[in-house]
């Protein structure tokens, strides 16, 4: 094993990481049902969990459930590391998040530059030094341009990166064919002790295989052990296993194409009786039953459960 990987070996930054759904029940976080899940997971053998997250909602939720579903992720986790997301609209708003997640015990916060108006550049950037100056709590970037409509540059990552306090970025979907050049691009501006993880189950097994660190799942919050099986195959003596079993999940990952993972997730959730019935916050409205139906048929299909 390399300095720099024996470094990272045993990281919360590392492996596999389960963002679990928050499940509303008349419009206000499922206590009961969170707390479930999270135990539920772990159990799982996942490697961390990442709560208020996107699959997590947390831009639905006031500061208030934010910090309590902080509390219950860290109570219901049992050894395994929780990173807490704090992402907000404005910096002071990030920064008592940030508090709330230190004061929980959470051993990292996830962060993303959101935003009503456009951000720049340096908008972002002095986001993420305010937060790293701030606080002694690990930073995970969070780079998902299909929900805060902000695309990182390689130059930025660089300049990011070079911030104390940064642990890790979480970057978009890529595809397989472009896995191993974009990886290996955004390797050489981060320093060793920066890890790397992919979000995008679809096209993780691929980003794996071409270096990532970890992969934090949208699946594994709900169904760990599809996620586990390919993130195990791809650290095993045949990583292209690891292939093999996200193929096999092909009908999920044309779910997720087709209505978006936090729709279909917080429905195998419903179907699977781990949450209340129409647990996002509206104005999302789920799955149609039509939809639901095929999910069902998915789940049945693959043993997910």
């Amino acid at each position: 094993m390399s300095g720099a990987a024996a470094d990272l070996a045993g990281s919360p930054f590392t492996g596999l990481s389960a963002f679990p759904l928050t499940p509303l029940c008349d419009d206000a976080v499922d206590e009961y049902a969170f707390a479930s899940i999270v135990s539920r997971l772990a159990a799982s053998g996942v490697d961390s969990i990442t709560a208020l997250g996107s699959t997590g909602c947390a831009a639905y939720l006031t500061s208030a459930e934010r910090e309590r579903v902080g509390r219950l992720a860290l109570e219901h986790a049992g050894s395994v590391p929780v990173i807490v997301g704090v992402s907000a609209l404005r910096t002071s708003q990030v920064l008592t998040h940030v508090d709330a997640a230190a004061e929980a015990g959470a051993v990292g916060v996830l962060l993303a530059p959101t935003s009503y108006q456009p951000l720049t550049d340096r908008e972002v950037l002095e986001l993420y030094r305010t937060v790293t100056e701030h606080t002694d709590l690990p930073v995970v970037v969070y780079d998902n341009p299909g929900t805060t409509h902000f695309t990182f540059s390689l130059e930025l990552y660089a300049q990011i990166a070079q911030l104390p306090g940064i642990a890790s970025f979480k970057i978009p979907p890529m595809a397989p064919e472009t896995a191993g050049e974009r990886v290996a691009a955004v390797r050489a501006v981060l320093p060793e002790h920066v890890t790397l993880g992919i979000s995008g189950d679809a096209c993780a097994a691929s980003a794996l295989l071409a270096g990532c660190d970890g992969w934090y799942s949208v699946i594994a919050g709900t169904c760990p052990q599809p996620a586990l099986e390919i993130m195990r195959a791809a650290a095993g003596p045949q990583p292209q296993d690891a292939l093999t079993a996200s193929e096999r999940l092909e009908p999920l990952w044309e779910l997720f194409a087709d209505h978006g993972s936090l729709r279909v997730v917080a429905a195998i959730a419903e179907h699977l009786g781990l949450a209340p019935g129409d647990c996002l916050p509206q104005p999302l409205l789920g799955l149609s039953p039509e939809q639901r139906e095929r999910t069902a048929e998915a789940v049945a299909e693959l043993g997910l459960r």
